[in-house]
């Protein structure tokens, strides 16, 4: 895919953003975990959304998949899996780790395994957990990384986690701990990563009928009594995706509207916007829309981004075209996803001319001239979507395995060829 530079600014467009991935995970494992019918309108039909329905299946739960809907018929806690199943979940790390737990309410032992890279992707600390909650273990390649074979029960009871690599370890018990044979405790002795993602998963988990009390981000109890109960659920606008349409407007000047966003949505990339503000953009709320405007010239700024993680290399392109210095700091936990994408948006940033300095939990990015080249991704579907925008501003960047988007967004090409 081939860009070439918006060099007249965006002029005033309208966009409207895709539904949320986060939220869409979680309505899917909730359903399935739930008492009767759920209707999920609105999913997002991506490909790690498509592997979380596949896994689900897989583990016999009946889903209907029409246009505007999604029918999931709820097992309530006890999954009819079938003997030497095997859920590959590709590269999806969301799916893998909201999985996991859900062997200990199957049948039979599960194995769970996945990509290349997924396979180079921590899950000890989750391991850990699930084992002092009365799991069973078993890594069949490299100790703490998948493939692993998950078997036993969920008894429940007071766990300990390390959330600093991903909040997903803590959300996938979360998630399943309505159906332990107890209470579930989960203590979290350092503050996780991510960590406005535990706030979505206890949105939707309140939403489906769990009863959960938390102490901030370092205590949560949830009450095995409270079962999922089905419903119909409508998924909201994606903050994430719809990063890259402000960025859009940051690089390119103009403006752009996104519509389909909840104002008081718990998303951390909501806050993507008023950091775009911060850099000399205008910010502009209205209704379920919010327009990023700018016609001036954009100035860096040093932030903390450990609660957007999805945004930090959309924010990243928009720092490239700044006048003044950007520090990006807590962003350490972004060398654990599809790529490190700390070392990654550094070397490409480096190969187009950028000047970038990088350290254990940030990113530095300061003025230089940029020039057009070939961006190879790594089939990191984020790394090629910020690339895309910043080519919008330089021009002449070549996105090879563009495909890759499909993972979140696979509306994002033919969305940028229509503006």
């Amino acid at each position: 895919m081939i860009v070439t530079p918006q060099r007249r600014g965006t002029g005033d467009l309208v966009v409207t953003a895709p539904p949320s991935k986060s939220y869409t995970h979680r309505a899917l494992i909730m359903g399935a975990l739930g008492t009767g019918r759920t209707t999920i309108l609105h999913p997002l039909y991506a490909e790690d959304t498509l592997l979380t329905i596949n896994a689900l299946r897989v583990l016999g739960i009946p889903i209907d998949v029409h246009p505007d809907r999604v029918i999931v018929s709820g097992c309530n806690g006890k999954f009819p899996d079938s003997e030497n199943t095997v859920l590959d979940l590709d590269n999806s790390g969301t799916s893998l780790r909201l999985m996991t737990p859900l062997a200990l309410l199957c049948r039979h032992p599960v194995i769970l395994t996945g990509s290349r890279r997924m396979q180079e992707r921590p899950l000890g600390p989750l391991a850990q957990a699930l084992h002092s909650l009365g799991g069973s273990i078993h890594f069949l390649k490299n100790e703490g990384y998948p493939p692993l074979a998950v078997s036993g029960y969920l008894q429940g009871g007071r766990v300990v986690i390390d959330g600093t690599i991903s909040s997903q370890f803590i959300s996938s018990i979360l998630i399943a701990a309505p159906y332990a044979e107890t209470d579930v405790e989960v203590i979290i002795p350092s503050p996780p990563a991510s960590r406005s993602y535990l706030d979505i998963t206890l949105d939707v988990m309140q939403a489906f009928g769990a009863g959960v009390m938390r102490e901030g981000y370092a205590r949560f109890f949830v009450n095995n009594a409270k079962h999922y109960a089905g419903r119909t659920y409508a998924i909201e606008g994606d903050y994430s995706s719809s990063s890259y349409f402000f960025a859009i407007a940051a690089i390119c000047g103009g403006s752009m509207t996104v519509k389909n966003l909840v104002p008081g949505s718990v998303q951390g990339d909501r806050r993507f916007p008023d950091v775009l503000g911060s850099m000399g953009c205008t910010v502009t709320y209205s209704g379920n829309a919010v327009t990023v405007e700018r016609t001036g010239e954009l100035h860096g700024i040093t932030v903390d981004m450990s609660s957007s993680p999805d945004t930090v290399q959309t924010l990243c392109m928009v720092a490239a075209m700044a006048k003044t210095p950007t520090t990006i700091r807590g962003i350490s936990h972004l060398k654990f996803k599809e790529s490190d994408r700390i070392s990654s948006t550094a070397e490409r940033l480096k190969a187009l001319g950028g000047d970038v300095q990088i350290g254990d939990d940030r990113i530095t990015i300061c003025p230089s001239p940029l020039h057009g080249g070939v961006i190879d991704p790594d089939n990191d579907h984020r790394t090629a979507m910020s690339f895309a925008v910043l080519g919008l501003g330089i021009g002449e960047i070549t996105i090879t395995n563009a495909e890759c988007v499909n993972k979140s967004f696979p509306g994002f090409w033919d969305t940028i060829r229509g503006m």
